[in-house]
């Protein structure tokens, strides 16, 4: 495996490379970091040649000390490395991330599979989660370890579910990687008010995406996440759909191989 920083022009991105083949960039979540793909890592990597990073303000990467463009960041990695072309896979905020790089990147882009993702300039429908509100109040209050604790019961726990019904083990590694995020306060420099977004925004441009995409969910998700991964289904012309059952936000980690071969079915049928 090979390890690294790339300069962004605004910091740099820790990343790891492995693997022979095709490129198949993981593009991790707004919550935790690039090692949320480990149980993913020796699966894809006898296929393919799998890139990993940390986004800034993530993980072992710089932290944020503005608003950042993810787009751009992901653009300028690749071209450090010299990809060219690559299959890419994002989570969350990362599966955001690769639709808006998909819209603007169309020729190096080949397929694209988001995760519990939503396009940008998606309008979020009925009562936010209260977790968000409590969030907001505790970042005024500088409770940092309140902030990560309601992070995780909001996306790893999901909203059908109390933390005694979700493995201990996937919170815990969820929360070790959110705290670094938390600490550098990357929420609220980097992502609040994002650099540049894409304009117009990906939700009513879905229909330019013509590369075969594949669209993950859990049934324990929020039920805006369900009816975002709806919305990709209809308005993108090549898709496939799989709702993951019993699991929430992060549905490569609570139940991988499961996830593993999803994923991997999909790219070998391309």
């Amino acid at each position: 495996m090979t390890t690294g920083y790339a300069d962004s022009g605004d910091g740099k991105l820790y990343y790891e490379i492995e693997g022979k083949g095709e490129v198949l960039v993981l593009i991790h979540a707004g919550f935790v970091d690039s090692g949320m793909w480990e149980e993913q890592w020796e699966s894809f990597t006898r296929n393919y040649r799998v890139l990993r990073f940390d986004m800034r303000g993530f993980g072992k990467s710089d932290p944020a000390t503005g608003p950042v463009s993810r787009r751009y960041d992901l653009y300028r990695l690749l071209q450090v490395l010299g990809i060219k072309h690559a299959h890419l896979l994002g989570c969350s905020m990362g599966g955001e991330t690769a639709i808006d790089f998909t819209l603007e990147h169309p020729e190096m882009v080949l397929s694209l599979t988001v995760v519990s993702g939503t396009p940008g300039g998606f309008e979020m429908t009925g009562e936010p989660p209260s977790e968000i509100l409590e969030m907001l109040q505790a970042l005024e209050k500088g409770d940092l370890d309140l902030v990560s604790d309601l992070q995780i019961r909001l996306w790893v726990d999901g909203t059908f579910r109390q933390p005694e019904q979700v493995s201990p083990s996937v919170r815990k590694r969820a929360a070790e990687m959110n705290r670094v995020a938390v600490k550098n306060g990357t929420l609220a420099i980097a992502d609040s008010s994002p650099l540049t977004p894409l304009s117009p925004p990906a939700a009513g441009r879905l229909d330019e995406i013509k590369v075969p995409v594949l669209i993950i969910a859990g049934s324990l998700d929020n039920p805006e996440i369900l009816r975002a991964a709806d919305l990709l289904e209809n308005k993108i012309e090549h898709t496939k759909k799989v709702i993951m059952p019993d699991c929430a936000h992060v549905p490569n980690m609570e139940k991988p191989e499961e996830f593993n071969r999803i994923v991997l079915n999909f790219l070998r049928n391309l």
